[in-house]
This record gives C-alpha cells, sequence and structure tokens, in this order.
C-alpha cells in the first residue's frame, strides 16, 4: 500500500511502481469506480470507433455481393440509398465458370 496526496482540481498521482505494473502511461485513460469502501483507479481501453457513411455503407453492400443475384439486389439497395453505384469504389463478384466437366477415359 502507497500513500499519494490530492492536489488541485482533485488530481491524485499514482506511484510509477503501480502505474508501471498496471500499463498505465502518462496521457493515458483511466476508469474511477465507486465501491462500498472507497474507490478504484483501473486502466481504461478505448476503441476508436468508425461512422459509416451513406457511401461507405454502400461500398459494403457492393463489395460483399457473392453472385451476380446478390450484386443486383445490392445495386438496387444503392440506388434506394440515393446514390449512383457506378461512383462506389468496389468489388464486383467474380463471374462463374459452368460446373467442371470430368473426362471419362
Amino acid at each position: 500500500m502507497e500513500t499519494s496526496k490530492v492536489g488541485k482540481r482533485g488530481s491524485v498521482v499514482v506511484p510509477a511502481r503501480l502505474r508501471r505494473k498496471f500499463g498505465i502511461q502518462e496521457g493515458g485513460l483511466v476508469v474511477a469506480e465507486e465501491r462500498p469502501d472507497g474507490i478504484l483507479i483501473r486502466p481504461a481501453v478505448a476503441l476508436p470507433v468508425e461512422i459509416y457513411t451513406p457511401e461507405r455503407k454502400a461500398e459494403f453492400l457492393l463489395s460483399n455481393a457473392v453472385n451476380a443475384e446478390d450484386y443486383r439486389a445490392a445495386v438496387a439497395a444503392v440506388k434506394r440509398m440515393g446514390l449512383d453505384p457506378a461512383r462506389i469504389p468496389h468489388h464486383k463478384p467474380r463471374k462463374r465458370r459452368g460446373p467442371k466437366r470430368e473426362v471419362l477415359c
């Protein structure tokens, strides 16, 4: 157990040994959690969140089509979104060739 002082505006210095042990770095995030017996301060993880634009959603729809029928449905959905599918960068599904024929000797 180590003791720290509370500074102006409630800042608390976490001892260096504990910061190293728990991977808390300058500028890093921590969570302060109320507990019946005090306050628990622990490292926090923040994950970036991508907010998808309509164009990005259209790209997903078009690029994830697995066959011609699915692609046509994706094109229709993109048009309903008010976007031009030809202006959205994407990958079209490959054209499927007919079944392989087995040669019997």
